[in-house]
């Protein structure tokens, strides 16, 4: 982050200083801000949050010991809450203290007082990025192409909310060019909230699906949650829209930037034609302008298609050339760790790791992949857990999930953890099957049935919500058939 005094922060967050003995208010903190104490670095910011499952209050004494320059807390804490000792020789004396209302909103003022500082230099672009499926792909192939015009922070992980958002946005210094933001919602106002701390120059929104759509109480509240990405863009600005997604299209009439569309559709600006996808990536043309190029992305899914196609009007509107965008996308193998990750190879088995996140579209898309790249004389084996946070959808779309399994003629259907049952039940009573779609509470009872039952040359897709933990039961079978 850039260099601030602890008057400056106490001003931005609406704190009270509770200086160490070392410590004026004129002290500079130059640090990067954390809420996770396993992760602070000596220098670094302390946000002591509470969160749904812990108080971080109790585990500032270890930020302490890691060298925390600043605790924002939202009590005094002493000594003794810390797990110091205060000696003669003040060898182990408590940092200075930052007294907040709420401390997760005070890393939100904090960041929007940081990147405001950054914005108001104008050597700083931000890309803002949202939508149900897609964002933390597009936001790794945007980063990549961004660092090749300069100095570039981008979110790590999936930090997209009220707290990983903040923490990304803190990280860029005066030497940043682009900040990329990924922006996740799982309610209306949320998106808002993140583009008041770093207003987008350029917004975009990938799509507008059912994943959250349970919090955000339907897909009309999905819609206007997404659209405030494009409302927050001044009218200088570039909304990037996903021209074959009608409710995404709609948000052109909601925003006075420039909009510039990505797409199949014959009117995108940033166009994709000649598709093919195979178990190696998907090629595709690549049609920008007057420009026609060919690409060969490594990427598994041709749904990835989409986030190739978004990342590159990205990266023409920051000022690469086609060929830049182009090499990038190539050079991609993986979207991200746990997302569509090929793992086996023993026999001729492959794994393919999906299983960090699932919503209805991201979940069909991914067993129509395992449909198109299963391996001739070998069988596909969908292993299926529960889909999170659908609300009134839940049983509807579990039951069209089992419904398209069947008819998209997936080999067996491992279903897997009491919450998707519904889907095992759909493939059941469709008919067409007798003991091919088997049900399992428990992800070891799945996994010793798997390694009893997998053949050479087997395609296996392991699939469901990061919440149901499957990720762990994908690299599990990985190591299995390595």
């Amino acid at each position: 982050m850039i260099e601030l005094t602890l008057s400056e922060i106490a001003d931005a967050t609406g704190g009270t200083l509770v200086l160490a003995p070392n410590d004026s208010p004129e002290t500079v903190v130059p640090g990067e801000s954390q809420t996770d104490s396993r992760e602070v670095q000596p220098g670094q910011i302390f946000f002591a949050r509470r969160g749904d499952d812990t108080d971080g209050h109790l585990f500032a004494g270890k930020a302490v010991r890691a060298g925390a320059a600043l605790l924002v807390v939202e009590r005094e804490l002493g000594a003794a809450d810390l797990g110091l000792e205060v000696d003669t020789d003040g060898a182990a004396r408590p940092v200075t203290q930052l007294v907040v209302a709420d401390a997760t909103d005070a890393l939100g003022a904090l960041a929007a007082v940081a990147v405001g500082r950054l914005r108001e230099r104008g050597a700083l672009t931000i890309v803002g990025i949202t939508g149900s499926n897609g964002k933390t792909t597009t936001k790794n192939l945007v980063a990549t192409m961004a660092a090749k015009l300069g100095p570039t922070v981008a979110s790590e992980k999936s930090f997209n909310n009220e707290v990983g958002g903040p923490i990304t946005m803190l990280r860029a210094t005066t030497e940043t060019e682009t900040l990329v933001a990924e922006m996740g919602a799982s309610a209306e106002g949320e998106i808002a909230r993140l583009t008041a701390m770093a207003r987008p120059h350029i917004g975009v929104v990938l799509t507008v699906g059912l994943a959250h759509a349970g919090e955000f109480g339907g897909i009309e509240a999905t819609f206007r949650a997404k659209s405030e990405m494009v409302r927050s863009l001044e009218n200088d600005g570039v909304a990037i829209l996903n021209r074959d997604d009608p409710r995404v299209a709609q948000m052109a009439e909601l925003t006075g930037a420039r909009v510039l569309w990505f797409g199949q559709h014959p009117e995108a600006d940033v166009r994709a034609s000649d598709i093919e996808p195979s178990a190696s990536g998907t090629t595709f043309t690549l049609h920008a302008g007057d420009e026609s190029r060919s690409v060969s992305f490594r990427v598994l899914g041709e749904h990835h298609v989409m986030n190739a196609l978004a990342a590159a009007a990205v990266g023409l509107t920051l000022g690469l050339s086609l060929d830049d965008v182009i090499a990038e996308l190539e050079a991609a193998t993986l979207a991200a760790p746990g997302r569509m990750q090929v793992l086996g190879g023993r026999d001729g088995i492959t794994i393919v790791n999906d299983a960090y996140n699932a919503s209805p579209d991201s979940m069909s898309a991914a067993i129509r992949t395992l449909a198109q790249i299963t391996k001739p004389g070998g069988r596909s084996v969908a292993v299926l857990g529960p889909m999170s946070e659908l609300g009134e959808y839940t049983i509807e779309e579990h039951l069209r999930i089992g419904l398209q399994a069947v008819r998209l003629r997936i080999s067996e259907l491992v279903v897997v953890g009491r919450e998707a049952r519904d889907l095992h039940i759909s493939a059941i009573n469709e008919g067409s099957w007798d003991g091919e779609s088997v049900f399992f509470e428990t992800q070891d009872e799945a996994f010793n049935y798997l390694l009893e039952t997998l053949r050479a040359d087997d395609t296996v897709l392991v699939k469901s919500s990061n919440a149901a933990g499957l990720q762990a039961l994908g690299d599990r079978l990985g190591e299995a058939y390595a």
